[in-house]
């Protein structure tokens, strides 16, 4: 008897296994439709918040609505002028910064083959250039420019996701769902979103000024690239300082890029451990390991896309997990510690 109950445990675990695989890579396969529909879904999320506050000041639901799209429209268009015009300036400047570097590598190489290291140094230097150095974040920019094509049916899916908010409640009550569920997910995933914008926000905006300061070309393009990558947790804020860093050394040599590099490093610690913690306070009891390896796992599937809402989607995992006994192991396995399913964000 005991021997069949685990015969049918182990075919339980076997099926459940082969249908995550299938639908991971069924979304992987159907990423011009998940991408989307995922950003719609999330952005619906936040924006839900300003459209009930518009609605408590008597503005009817579809107005709100609009109202709501429309600024985030506007907002989502005057971020892709400045984006389209940084990267196309930058790509006709590479070959005056490729000839910077050949002269910075031809005077480091001069003083290195002074010490007798010349030749291990010219094996290193002569893999650098502007076009690799600048691939993470050209690569990283294309990705997210590629949402900018699909703006239309995102916010087209946004907004009749909305439209469906009020009679969603009476909906999963026929269904039998359980509304608390639901109202967890979207108020952690709504509180997750709006801190990391806030923060980020002034991330970006400090590092632009900072390297405007300095005299950094592309100021506002690395600005909007820290803003981006800083919702990629743990190492976006190191991409991020790459391509200026890159840039200091091009321009003005060896001291001006270790002052890029200090002053993303005060930026982000002030940012990072000092403003964010305070404004989130336990955060969303995620394993750090757990938040590495969804970075590494909805890249894959998604793409950059995936990378900037790994957090929120394995939140939201997390949450669906807790809601059931038979499933909560599983979602104590993704906190950061025993007790993070009981935790509140």
């Amino acid at each position: 008897m005991e021997k069949s109950t685990g015969n049918r445990g182990a075919m339980a675990a076997s099926v459940v296994t082969l249908a995550v695989l299938a639908v991971l890579f069924a979304m992987r396969e159907a990423q011009a439709i998940v991408v989307p529909t995922l950003m719609a879904f999330f952005l619906a999320v936040v924006a839900e918040s300003p459209v009930a506050w518009l609605e408590k000041k008597g503005l009817p639901r579809v107005l709100s609505i609009l109202l709501v799209v429309t600024g985030l429209a506007v907002a989502l268009f005057v971020i892709g002028l400045v984006l389209g015009s940084s990267v196309q300036d930058l790509s006709r400047r590479v070959p005056e910064y490729q000839e910077r570097l050949q002269d910075q590598i031809d005077s480091l190489l001069a003083g290195a083959g002074e010490t007798g290291i010349g030749a291990d140094a010219a094996g290193i230097l002569d893999k650098l250039s502007p076009e690799t150095a600048l691939s993470l974040a050209s690569g990283f920019l294309s990705g997210v420019s590629d949402l900018f094509s699909n703006a239309f049916l995102i916010f087209f899916i946004m907004v009749f996701m909305l439209l469906e908010v009020p009679s969603f409640s009476a909906k999963l009550e026929a269904l039998g769902g359980s509304m608390g569920t639901w109202l967890s997910i979207g108020g952690s995933v709504r509180s997750y979103l709006a801190i990391k914008t806030l923060t980020s926000l002034a991330t970006g905006v400090l590092v632009a000024i900072f390297l405007a300061l300095v005299g950094i070309d592309f100021a506002v393009l690395w600005g909007l690239l820290a803003f981006l990558l800083n919702f990629v947790p743990n190492i976006g804020s190191i991409l991020a300082a790459v391509p200026a860093v890159l840039m200091a050394l091009l321009l003005n040599g060896l001291p001006s890029a270790l002052l890029v590099a200090g002053g993303y490093v005060v930026i982000n610690v002030l940012i990072g451990n000092v403003v964010e913690p305070r404004i989130m306070g336990e955060g969303l009891g995620l394993s750090t390991l757990v938040v590495f390896l969804s970075l590494i796992l909805w890249g894959w599937l998604l793409g950059p896309v995936g990378m900037l809402l790994s957090v929120p989607l394995t939140t939201t995992l997390k949450i669906v997990l807790e809601s059931r006994e038979s499933t909560r192991p599983m979602a104590v396995l993704l906190g950061s510690g025993p007790a993070s399913g009981n935790e509140s964000p």
